[in-house]
C-alpha cells in the first residue's frame, strides 16, 4: 500500500462544505468595542457534544497498564499524526458509549468506561468544536482482547501501538524523531504524566 500524500489545496465555498462551516462572529470586547471573529463550526453535531478522545487502560495482572495509540495520515497537516483512539458521539449516544464504541472500532479492544470529563473545548481560539475525554478500562485477559481485531470506517486507514503508560512523553518523542506529528492533547498529557512522576512536591498531594 502507497504512503497518503497531498495533492492539491484550494479555497472551498461555503456551499461545498459537509462537515465544516466558516462562520463571522460579531462580538463586543470589554471595552465595548465592537469586534469580527472568524470560527469554523462542525455540521455534524448530534446533540451537546462533537466528540470523545479515549484514554484506554489496557490491564494484565501483574503487568506494567499500557494504553493504545494510533497513528493516522491527516491532511490538514499532511502528515502522519500520532492520537488517543477517538471519534465523533453517533446521534442518540452518550460520550461513554461512543468511547467504548469507538475504541472497538479503531483498535479492537472492549472496554468499560470509567472516568468521563466535563465537555471541554478543543480550540476554543479557532472552532466551536468540543468533546469529552473518556477513560476506558480494557481488561487483557478476556478472550474477546487476546487478538483484537480492529473494525476501521471506509477511508480509514489506522495503525495501532501498545505502549505503556509509563514512559508515554519519551515514546511520543520517540514518534517525533521519526517524523510523526503529535496531538497536542496526548502530549499535554504526556508532559502532565512525566511531571507528576518527577515532581515529588506533586505527588504528595
Amino acid at each position: 500500500m502507497q504512503a497518503a500524500k497531498i495533492i492539491s489545496k484550494e479555497p472551498m465555498k461555503d456551499e461545498d462544505a459537509k462537515w465544516v462551516k466558516l462562520k463571522k462572529i460579531t462580538y463586543s470586547d470589554p471595552a465595548g468595542k465592537i469586534r469580527l471573529w472568524e470560527s469554523a463550526e462542525r455540521t455534524s453535531r448530534k446533540g451537546d457534544i462533537d466528540a470523545v478522545g479515549i484514554l484506554a487502560l489496557l490491564k494484565m495482572p501483574n503487568k506494567p497498564t499500557e494504553t493504545v495509540l494510533v497513528t493516522q495520515f491527516r491532511p490538514p497537516v499532511g502528515a502522519q499524526c500520532v492520537e488517543m483512539p477517538a471519534g465523533l458521539v453517533d446521534k442518540g449516544e452518550t460520550a461513554e458509549q461512543a468511547a467504548v464504541r469507538e475504541l472497538r472500532e479503531e483498535t479492537g479492544f472492549i472496554g468499560k468506561a470509567i472516568r468521563s470529563s466535563e465537555i471541554m473545548d478543543s480550540d476554543p481560539g479557532m472552532s466551536n468544536a468540543n468533546m469529552k475525554f473518556v477513560t476506558v478500562e480494557v481488561d487483557r485477559t478476556l478472550p474477546e482482547n487476546h487478538s483484537p481485531k480492529a473494525e476501521p470506517d471506509e477511508g480509514e486507514f489506522i495503525d495501532i501501538h501498545i505502549v505503556p503508560l509509563v514512559g508515554l512523553l519519551g515514546t511520543l518523542k520517540g514518534f517525533i524523531s521519526k517524523g510523526f506529528k503529535v496531538d497536542a492533547r496526548l502530549y499535554h498529557f504526556a508532559e502532565g504524566l512525566d511531571l507528576y512522576a518527577s515532581d515529588s512536591t506533586l505527588s504528595k498531594h
